[in-house]
């Protein structure tokens, strides 16, 4: 996957909000982590995969794949700020949601620490293996990024 056109969306929509906001590109890296950690929460608890005491199942697709595409958001957020790009690596699936999910917390705080290229890269690699073991496919993520940028301009012009 060509990963340049997802950050050139991100850019766009991360210097319309720096404008709208007086924010310095860069200026927002740890709030940005902390908006990436809660989202991956916010998935986590729509997927119920750790929720082994709970009978209900999952939320439906549509809205996991929105939540997980809120943390994409963020990721190529960070990029932009760190001046790193994911560029595509093949995948190794894991065989559950759990283990993906606590990889990703530990890759997200390692970024946070480190801010270097390599915690950057394992992190964005680390959350589109999430996305594997959630089935969501390549295409589904662009059209789904996609909608989600627009609604995300939509909502600064509202005051969100």
């Amino acid at each position: 996957m060509n990963w340049e056109g997802l950050y050139d969306l991100q850019r766009k929509l991360d210097h319309y909000i720096e404008q709208q906001h007086g924010i310095e590109k860069g200026q927002k890296i740890e709030e940005k982590v902390l908006a990436l950690l809660v989202e991956i929460g916010e998935l986590a608890n729509e997927t119920r995969c750790f929720k082994f005491w709970s009978t209900k199942g999952p939320s439906e697709k549509s809205v996991i794949l929105e939540e997980y595409v809120d943390g994409v958001h963020f990721l190529l957020s960070l990029g932009l700020d760190l001046d790193y790009r994911y560029t595509a690596t093949p995948l190794v699936e894991v065989n559950s949601q759990t283990p993906a999910f606590l990889t990703v917390y530990r890759s997200i705080e390692r970024l946070r620490e480190k801010k270097d290229e390599q915690s950057y890269k394992k992190a964005f690699y680390d959350y589109l293996v999430l996305g594997l073991t959630l089935g969501i496919t390549e295409k589904e993520l662009i059209e789904a990024y996609e909608r989600k940028n627009a609604i995300n301009f939509e909502r600064q012009d509202e005051g969100y």
